[in-house]
């Protein structure tokens, strides 16, 4: 009755963990002789292939845009290509230039555009110094 059944349940999970386990050990064996089956003499030297392969688009088809339907066909050509900004690294330094450009009466834009980084980042940073006005 149920204890037969609970039985038959332990039974089953014992049987997919074997299986899982085993598939587990195939796979690993398969993606170890992937190098050699390509004719490197090394994982590295085949991370490195796969990696100029993919041309630095991960998890897309070549030949796709970002994106899905509507929305990828709307956006504009030159908008497809653009490479992203890469992040700004906020130094003391650059804290003090954004506290003396507020204190010449700056706008955050301008501040942004002087010294490089988004107006988030000077929001953010100006907020910490205390130099936004609470609501």
């Amino acid at each position: 009755m149920v204890t037969d059944k609970i039985k038959e349940l332990e039974a089953a999970r014992a049987k997919l963990a074997s299986l899982e386990q085993s598939i587990a050990g195939e796979l690993n064996k398969e993606l170890a002789a992937l190098p050699a089956k390509y004719g490197f003499a090394s994982v590295g030297e085949f991370v490195t292939a796969v990696k100029g392969a993919s041309d630095g688009r991960r998890g897309r088809r070549p030949g796709r845009p970002a994106g899905s339907g509507a929305k990828a066909a709307a956006a504009p050509k030159k908008a497809r290509g653009r490479k992203r900004r890469t992040r700004a690294v906020i130094t003391d330094e650059t804290r003090a230039q954004v506290k003396k450009m507020v204190d010449g009466g700056k706008t955050g834009a301008e501040i942004a555009q002087a010294l490089s980084i988004s107006l988030p980042s000077v929001q953010n940073i100006k907020k910490a110094l205390g130099l936004v006005k609470k609501r």
